[in-house]
């Protein structure tokens, strides 16, 4: 069971990379080319909203069956220990809640201008925010674990 989690959650953490800056790439021509809020820029947000909760829930699945997670008198001084217990899911929290938060606001927004900012700005620090744990695990982003 941890290995097919393992295995599904590895993968999907691809399309939600791509989810997230087709997103971007979309916002940010939205914004400064003045392009129209279409239809595709709708799905794609709703498509990395549920890729992204998607993920979170295998992420969760995994933080209670997994190895890595530990919870002992080494956890919090040992680095990698303390990685997986603590750092990566509270990362990976934070940036499932900005691009929730960026969806839920962009929807509410009239202006298109308004909504590919609003998708802009909290997806890009909720990128900015995955590469940076990612990153801080020392496997790189696209090394399988």
């Amino acid at each position: 069971m941890v290995t097919g989690l393992l295995h599904s959650h590895s993968a999907l953490r691809y399309l939600v990379l791509f989810l997230l800056l087709a997103v971007l790439v979309r916002a940010a021509q939205g914004v400064f080319a003045k392009k129209p809020f279409l239809p595709l820029d709708n799905k794609l947000s709703l498509w990395l909203l549920i890729a992204t909760h998607l993920q979170l829930l295998l992420g969760l699945a995994l933080y209670f069956v997994s190895d890595a997670v530990q919870f002992n008198s080494e956890t919090m001084s040992n680095p990698g220990l303390r990685y997986w217990a603590v750092e990566h899911i509270t990362g990976m929290l934070v940036a499932v809640v900005l691009i929730t938060v960026g969806r839920v606001k962009s929807k509410k927004n009239p202006e298109d201008a308004a909504k590919f900012r609003t998708l802009l700005i909290y997806n890009a620090i909720a990128l900015l925010l995955v590469v940076l744990v990612l990153w801080q695990s020392g496997r790189g982003i696209l090394i399988k674990p």
